[in-house]
């Protein structure tokens, strides 16, 4: 009898899974589609350690599964790397839209437009770079979420 109640519950969570939106505070994954309660901190905490433990997260962002925005660019140790050395450059070159720094940037990226990649940086200048102390993480996320 445990048997058919545990698995009409799991029949219920799945199919309910399919219909229903992702939270915002767990993310995208196998967890938050699953684990529909998110009541309380202890129910955020297992969808949030479900999608984590299950590797499913990082698969879903990446290919656009799982409930998942698919991410314009995978950002890469290399490309952080690369922006935490020429913060600068990249700064002037964003600015007039075109240079050396600027197109090693976006093979980094893997970028297939770059012409059309180096026009919308230059367009949002102003929202990658926010501030004279911006810091390279920040540059990253603001690159990253630019309208391309």
């Amino acid at each position: 009898m445990k048997k058919i109640l545990l698995s009409v519950l799991a029949l219920a969570a799945l199919s309910t899974a399919a219909i229903a939106n992702v939270n915002s505070q767990t993310g995208c994954g196998l967890g938050s589609m699953v684990i529909k309660d998110d009541s309380s901190a202890v129910m955020l905490a297992l969808q949030a350690t479900t999608n984590g433990t299950s590797g499913n997260q990082t698969f879903g962002i990446t290919s656009g599964t799982s409930g998942c925005k698919k991410a314009k660019f995978v950002m890469n140790e290399r490309a952080e790397e690369f922006v935490a050395s020429n913060m600068d450059i990249l700064a002037k070159e964003i600015s007039v839209g075109h240079g050396e720094s600027l197109d090693t940037l976006a093979e980094l990226l893997n970028v297939e437009d770059k012409a059309m990649f180096c026009a919308s940086l230059q367009a949002n200048y102003n929202s990658i770079y926010t501030g004279t102390n911006v810091e390279m993480a920040d540059v990253l996320n603001n690159i990253s979420t630019t309208q391309i």
